[in-house]
């Protein structure tokens, strides 16, 4: 149930991006204590971003999950910043993260809702 989307305008050669939205899966798993096989991942190129008037590697990133944990907001905004750093070399300060707690029954999947 955990979605991460990242847009960058950094230029990712696809493999770069499949290891990252692996990664990435990995982490959002393990930081909200979720099965992996719940969590999706979307690695999106967006060349056209702009972030404090340049266009300067940046990174936008969604995090949307049930049961979100308001309290743990700051913590998991310091490990996918890491990771984008570490993965794309895109610096914590050009990084923005929007956190959503998605209610249970608005979350579908599998002919259902969670």
């Amino acid at each position: 149930m955990p979605f991460l989307r990242i847009q960058t305008n950094h230029a990712l050669p696809e493999q770069d991006a499949r290891g990252l939205a692996s990664k990435a899966s990995a982490l959002v798993a393990g930081q909200l204590g979720k099965p992996e096989r719940y969590v999706m991942v979307s690695v999106e190129n967006n060349p056209a971003m702009q972030f404090a008037g340049t266009d300067a590697p940046l990174a936008y990133l969604e995090l949307k999950s049930i049961g979100l944990p308001e309290d743990r907001t700051g913590e998991l905004s310091s490990a996918l910043c890491q990771l984008m750093t570490k993965e794309t070399g895109i610096e914590a300060e050009r990084v923005y993260i929007e956190f959503s707690n998605a209610p249970r029954n608005m979350w579908g999947w599998n002919n259902s809702t969670f």
